[in-house]
């Protein structure tokens, strides 16, 4: 089969590998109808995601049709439709059962390496790095899917593949970013991020109630997304996002404060952010937090700030003192998506929101490469890829 492989920093390439099969009977194996490329593979592609090794095949946002069934897997047939979360779960151990998926205890086989970095392991992840499992991912024709009788959900055949593809991350992703912030009534939302998980979020935010929604970004095409969805927008290469919302919310701070941009913002915006972009590539650091710390700042007294941007390893010039002399709270996950399938497919049927919004380009699997390119470096408005092998 064809599929997208890593080989270095900047290195994307669409080649043959062997097919996929059943390897333990609670295995499935889909041919992939629809993939995509996610902000998270942008770390990759950058060389940012550590134990990533030459050839492993990309991509975590998969949609397809069951080709082959393991004996033990009785909730899919083969012709089914299914979408497949990112977040590889056993859905019986302790973190499964309580709805932490993305927590699971059985699905890293390299928990090792993630327990020597982070403390624990959290679940195996698809296509991304030997600290997660070393899976292969979904940026292929065919995609086996290991625990299928606890991940895929049955995709309706009233639903485009458009519409369904991105309950696989990014759509559950924006909805946890926004209902971590326990949004009431009346509150004011701002989001720095405006990539598709930033869209699904300001959406998300809406959704649950949200007034006002303020968009942080630079990127234009991006920023016109989000006021179409109502938002009010801040370009950060134009204005001083501190003191612009300090004066749009009267001088107390937005409501609840989410990051969805991680550990690569632009290292332009500021000072600060130059800062930290030299610390890491003088491997000094780790990560770039400037967006988490101008968040901080930004949030009001006793609000939240919510964090869905990938951060890998440790930062600095954290500011704690803020942090705890304000009484913030922080919530923060790698989604699991599983807890949020069933709702948001329901939202979707119902049309409380169409996903096939955030979608600017589709491409064949071998345009994957280029695809790379242009979508890291914001060419010809793009905002989201979506394959069709």
């Amino acid at each position: 089969m064809k599929a997208l492989t890593f080989h270095g920093k900047g290195d994307i390439r669409c080649e043959s590998i062997p097919d996929p099969g059943i390897e333990d009977p609670r295995d499935v194996v889909i041919k992939v109808t629809a993939c995509a490329i996610c902000g998270s593979d942008l770390h990759i592609y950058d060389g940012v995601i550590p134990q990533m090794h030459d050839g492993d095949v990309l991509g975590h946002e998969t949609m397809g049709e069951v080709v082959e069934v393991g004996s033990s897997v009785k909730n899919l047939k083969v012709g089914d439709r299914v979408v497949v979360p990112f977040t590889i779960s056993c859905g019986d151990c302790w973190f499964c059962q309580h709805g932490y998926y993305s927590a699971c205890e059985r699905t890293n086989p390299d928990h090792k390496k993630a327990e020597t970095l982070w403390g624990h392991s959290p679940a195996g992840l698809y296509g991304y790095s030997h600290l997660l499992g070393g899976y292969r991912g979904g940026q292929a024709e065919y995609l086996r899917v290991p625990f299928a009788d606890s991940g895929p959900i049955k995709v309706p055949e009233s639903l485009a593949d458009d519409q369904a593809l991105f309950l696989s991350d990014i759509f559950p992703t924006g909805y946890m970013a926004a209902e971590f912030c326990d949004i009431k009534p009346g509150d004011t939302i701002a989001i720095w991020g405006c990539g598709p998980v930033g869209q699904f979020a300001i959406r998300s935010a809406f959704m649950l109630g949200a007034e006002r929604v303020i968009a942080i970004d630079n990127v234009p095409e991006r920023l016109a997304l989000a006021e179409k969805a109502g938002a009010e927008t801040l370009d950060f290469s134009k204005a001083d996002i501190y003191d612009a919302i300090q004066s749009m919310t009267n001088g107390r701070g937005a409501d609840a404060c989410i990051d969805a941009v991680g550990t690569e913002p632009d290292p332009t915006a500021s000072i600060d952010s130059m800062i930290d972009r030299v610390k890491v590539a003088t491997f000094l650091g780790t990560d770039q937090p400037h967006v988490l710390r101008q968040a901080i700042h930004c949030c009001r007294n006793f609000g939240t700030v919510s964090v869905v941007g990938v951060y890998g390893g440790f930062i600095d010039k954290f500011p704690m003192g803020s942090a705890i002399n304000r009484g913030l709270t922080f919530r923060m996950a790698q989604t699991p998506v599983q807890r949020y399938l069933p709702r948001l497919l329901e939202r979707i049927e119902r049309g409380d929101i169409d996903p096939s919004f955030i979608v600017t380009h589709r491409a064949a699997l071998e345009e994957g490469p280029e695809m790379y390119k242009t979508f890291r470096n914001h060419k010809d408005g793009c905002i989201k890829v979506m394959l069709q092998p």
